[in-house]
């Protein structure tokens, strides 16, 4: 059973309770849109999705269909279910932010994914503990052999989605990332949406 399609609207977060054995599928909407990925522990927001411990279970930095997600204590939170994409996944880059957008010369007040998980949550009465590293979804962030980054835009299609489920009570927030000075959204936030599936 799926309840109706949800929109994260474009540079803006949203967040959303799913609860264990539950499952979200998040869909790039236009096809280069990144979503900023959080999940927490409800009601213990001091556990939390982990990338780095993630990366650490996974022996990889890109986690892809059938892969286990863990929390910050190294047990399994989510996995994933299904990937039309391919599990093209950025895990290094953290979440924007308002000193982001000052080093990169933006003088503005700049909408950020940092602000955007504070934001979504506090509308739900919430606050987590720390911004969190994010699972990038179709974020395009290719490693050299020298070990340099690039900064791509991506190169999902329209459609593409990314099924996760929990394996416990979680409250996930996503962001519409609102980065338009790097190409890593074709430098043209829009939104996405996600479903709700309660098996």
């Amino acid at each position: 059973m799926t309840d109706n399609k949800q929109e994260i609207p474009a540079r803006c977060g949203i967040a959303t309770r799913v609860p264990a054995g539950n499952s979200i599928e998040v869909t790039n909407t236009h096809g280069h849109q990144v979503v900023d990925f959080w999940a927490f522990h409800d009601p213990d927001m001091q556990r939390y999705l982990s990338m780095q411990h993630t990366r650490a279970v996974l022996s990889k930095i890109s986690p892809g269909e059938g892969d286990m997600l863990v929390d910050n204590l190294r047990k399994p939170f989510l996995r994933i279910e299904a990937d039309t994409f391919g599990g093209l996944h950025d895990t290094i880059i953290p979440p924007c932010d308002k000193a982001r957008y000052e080093l990169l010369g933006c003088t503005d007040d700049h909408a950020n994914c940092e602000d955007n998980l504070f934001i979504a949550l506090q509308q739900m009465g919430m606050e987590p503990p720390l911004c969190p590293a994010t699972l990038n979804l179709w974020m395009n962030i290719p490693v050299a052999d020298d070990g340099s980054l690039q900064w791509l835009r991506p190169v999902s299609r329209p459609g593409d989605s990314i099924r996760i489920r929990a394996l416990a009570d979680a409250i996930v927030v996503m962001s519409a990332c609102p980065q338009d000075i790097l190409p890593i959204n074709a430098n043209k936030p829009v939104s996405a949406h996600f479903r709700l599936y309660r098996d």
